[in-house]
């Protein structure tokens, strides 16, 4: 028998081959053959298998796919990822896109797995008072009356990751700073440790402060070593178990067992040099980085909670016994929503009822707000005027337009390839390698050196891996970086992460937006001129007068610049919004009416041929022209305009001249983006492109090789921004933007992306010097270590001159790095 089932999740082939593989298992099935496009699945079995163990065979191959008969209705929530649904995945994506069930480090590469997000969000609600009662739609408490608020959603694995490095973080300094204290007390000026306690009880009370350091807030760390070692999938934390582990072990053997120790490993007390100081400090300042890496991870669905702000969670459903309060999720396809002034718009639908203006600033990101009429089209998340209008529901949850925003958003920022770190490279071949020399030190000792020759191998054997540990590693990047952000951050670039510093540093093309990042984001005036293209104060003395009262943002840009031309305005009269069409009015006793073409021709107004030719050429350059007429005569227009920020043709300019290719990529019409264009010198442009359509451009380039930038500051700029190799929002833009973006400019000029560019560059070089720094002292003390001047010198390096060399190569590092402070940007 043949089976069809529908099957939702499937995003890739990898997918595909998933659902085949997990099902073909199951006994009784002969064939199996899912197809990506339509979601669904092709069974063919000997006998029939319910449906509730199909979807546990997926569910125990760890798939989370949802498998139903074959016509079921998706009524699917908005998928907004608010809080984990349980899967995690390695943020190097090690094993592809391989998913665990568990939180423990990546089995390849050591790190912190991160959660997938949960894409399907029920709001609940309950009583403030009553917190037992729990409702699936608003209403009132039926204990004590009150209103039923949202219910606040559980905390995600990365935010529950956080707090508990942060906590180990605490602890591991609280331990760790005795320890350095006590260790460092040899070089303070007549050691005044010493004349409380003998160097031996200091070396107890070192190994009594370093247990919970070791053994509980960075045994982690000694348990992704093993796992690397096991799977010979080498990495940083290799080196930083062997390294640590090692020095505390030596020290551990010091205490117990000092007399089988030659001499010149002995201090003057007769006490064997420990190293629960450089095991400890190496720890804490490894588990700081790991800290603000989860910090980072608690912060990557911030821009879908802010998308996920924009829905409303309930809608007004109008039904035949009058207006009813329903949440979001209870919508059903052809429903009757009332909307009323200032409201977000549920769903997506069509005006059925009433007329209003809308702002969709957060979804087209052009700053008019746009009249809408009868059968005209709304989106969910949208922004309702100051009417009330009733709307058809066509497309709900996960169909509206802003869910497929919010969609797009989450894939971008899940799809981008994380670059492979040059320090773990570096590990790739350093570690073999020192533990390769590190045995051979020990057997060449062994069998060649001098009695004790056990010791003797044992010594140095240590002492190369204790001066091969690159301590300064976990301060190369780390430091770097922190000094580079904060850098930017007193320049106005503020950085989300280190890896968009490192994208920076290779950008060939600029990805940016029009409205609001290459302009102010914000309609004004330009001129107002009457028949012979002259100011006219007269003129804008009617307008302004005539639109005082008005709310809409193309009155209120009238009226603010007949303020800053000191114009005195008059009383209006009769005041009427002509939708689609313009205002019409009685100023001093002169009929005024402002508007279009439409509006002129529905009054029978007369306009002249000489004023009608301007006015076309002023809209073929993009700009919104509006006719000025006084007693059904046109005497003039206003040109209103989103002008050009004044910094924005210096910074193309600049970014040209670097050999970067800057492209402007817009969901205004034609004319307008090839005006701006004109103005900038760019000779690559794209008009009425939508968010996906920008998002799709993003990928072509990336596919050709390209490192893409994208500057934006709207909603509509979010999914493109994740997508890009980096994202850079505009400050005075939207949340969603700045979260869906790596780089944001606070005073949200494109200057800022050439400091950006240059801040990139200057850290990375800073962080190859660090590199170096941290390796180079290590490189040239390790065959000093193994012993090899020993023949002819007669010179073994001690560990704590090893250890030493690690101190240095981290004072070198910092230094460095704080050269950076002085670096300048533009």
């Amino acid at each position: 028998m043949k089976h069809t089932y529908n099957i939702q999740g499937m995003t890739c082939n990898g997918c595909k081959t998933n659902v085949e593989s997990a099902l073909t298992n199951l006994e009784s099935i002969t064939k199996v053959t899912a197809n990506l496009k339509e979601e669904t699945v092709d069974l063919e079995m000997t006998s029939h298998i319910s449906l509730e163990k199909l979807q546990e065979a997926l569910i125990k191959a760890g798939l989370h796919y949802t498998i139903e008969m074959l016509g079921h209705e998706k009524q699917v929530a908005a998928k907004v990822p608010e809080v984990g649904n349980g899967i995690f995945y390695c943020p190097m994506h090690c094993e592809g896109e391989k998913t665990y069930t568990s939180p423990v480090g990546c089995p390849v590469c050591g790190m912190d797995l991160v959660e997938q997000p949960k894409l399907e969000v029920i709001t609940q609600y309950t009583c403030p008072m009553h917190p037992e009662v729990i409702k699936n739609e608003p209403g009132s408490c039926p204990i004590c009356g009150m209103d039923l608020v949202p219910m606040e959603l559980s905390e995600s694995e990365e935010d529950k990751t956080y707090k508990k490095l942060l906590n180990k973080m605490k602890i591991a300094i609280l331990f760790t700073v005795p320890i350095f204290i006590i260790a460092m007390s040899d070089l303070i000026h007549g050691n005044p440790l010493a004349k409380i306690f003998s160097h031996h009880i200091w070396n107890w009370i070192q190994l009594i402060l370093s247990l919970p350091v070791v053994f509980y807030t960075c045994w982690m760390f000694f348990e992704r070593a093993w796992k690397s070692i096991i799977t010979w999938n080498l990495n940083m934390f290799t080196l930083i178990g062997i390294g640590t582990g090692v020095a505390w072990l030596f020290s551990l053997v010091a205490m117990f067992f000092p007399d089988i120790f030659p001499n010149q490993f002995k201090t003057e007390a007769g006490t064997v040099f420990v190293y629960f100081e450089a095991t400890t400090v190496i720890l804490t300042l490894v588990l700081l980085g790991q800290l603000l890496e989860a910090r980072a991870h608690s912060q990557t669905s911030g821009a879908i909670k802010e998308l996920l702000k924009l829905a409303p969670t309930e809608a007004t459903l109008v039904t035949p016994e009058g207006d009813k309060i329903i949440s979001i999720h209870n919508i059903k396809k052809g429903d009757l929503l009332r909307v009323k002034p200032g409201d977000k718009i549920p769903v997506d639908g069509t005006i059925t009822e009433g007329h209003s203006n809308v702002d969709e600033s957060m979804i087209t990101g052009e700053p008019i707000p746009v009249d809408k009429m009868v059968n005209d089209a709304v989106s969910s998340g949208t922004i309702n005027g100051t009417k009330s209008f009733v709307m058809l529901a066509k497309k709900i949850g996960s169909d509206t337009l802003l869910s497929q925003i919010i969609q797009m958003v989450n894939n971008a920022s899940r799809s981008r390839a994380p670059i492979q770190k040059l320090a773990d490279k570096i590990s790739k071949y350093f570690v073999p390698i020192v533990i390769l020399i590190a045995t051979i030190t020990f057997f060449g000792w062994r069998y060649f050196g001098p009695e004790p020759a056990m010791v003797f191998g044992f010594v140095n054997a240590i002492a190369v891996l204790i001066i091969a540990c690159p301590c300064a590693l976990g301060l190369a990047t780390p430091m770097s970086v922190m000094v580079g952000v904060g850098k930017g951050a007193q320049n106005g670039v503020l950085i989300k992460n280190a890896e968009a510093l490192e994208n920076l540093n290779k950008v060939d093309i600029l990805i940016t937006d029009k409205t609001g990042t290459i302009t102010e984001g914000k309609p004004s005036v330009e001129k107002v001129v009457n028949a012979s293209n002259e100011f006219d104060a007269s003129l804008l003395q009617y307008i302004a007068s005539l639109n005082q009262y008005s709310e809409h943002p193309l009155a209120e840009a009238v009226v603010k610049f007949s303020k800053e031309k000191n114009i005195v305005l008059k009383d209006s009269k009769d005041f009427e919004t002509i939708m689609g069409k313009g205002v019409i009015g009685t100023v001093n006793g002169n009929k005024i009416a402002l508007g279009n073409k439409n509006l002129i021709e529905q009054i029978n107004s007369k306009v002249s041929t000489e004023i009608d030719k301007n006015i076309i050429a002023e809209q073929k350059l993009g700009k919104t022209v509006s006719y000025i007429s006084v007693d059904e005569k046109v005497v003039g227009y206003v040109t209103i305009t989103d002008a050009i920020k004044k910094t924005s043709k210096q910074a193309i300019t600049k970014l040209q001249q670097e050999g970067i290719e800057v492209i402007m990529l817009t969901g205004d019409n034609n004319d307008t983006a090839k005006s701006v264009a004109n103005q900038l010198n760019l000779s690559n442009y794209k008009a009425e492109y939508l968010p996906e359509d920008k998002l799709n451009f993003i990928k072509k380039l990336q596919e050709a090789g390209k490192v893409v930038v994208m500057a934006g500051d709207g909603i509509n700029d979010a999914p493109a921004l994740a997508q890009a190799d980096i994202g850079i929002a505009m400050g005075t833009g939207t949340d969603v933007a700045i979260e869906s973006a790596e780089v944001t400019l606070v005073k949200g000029d494109l200057l800022g992306i050439v400091k950006s560019i240059n801040l990139g560059k200057s850290v990375m070089k800073n962080i190859k010097q660090n590199l170096f720094f941290a390796f180079i002292y290590n490189v040239l003390g390790v065959p000093i270590a193994a012993g090899l001047l020993y023949p002819v010198f007669g010179l073994l390096l001690s560990p704590m001159i090893a250890a030493a060399a690690m101190s240095f190569s981290s004072v070198s590092v910092i230094a460095n790095a704080l050269r950076l402070r002085n670096v300048k940007l533009e």
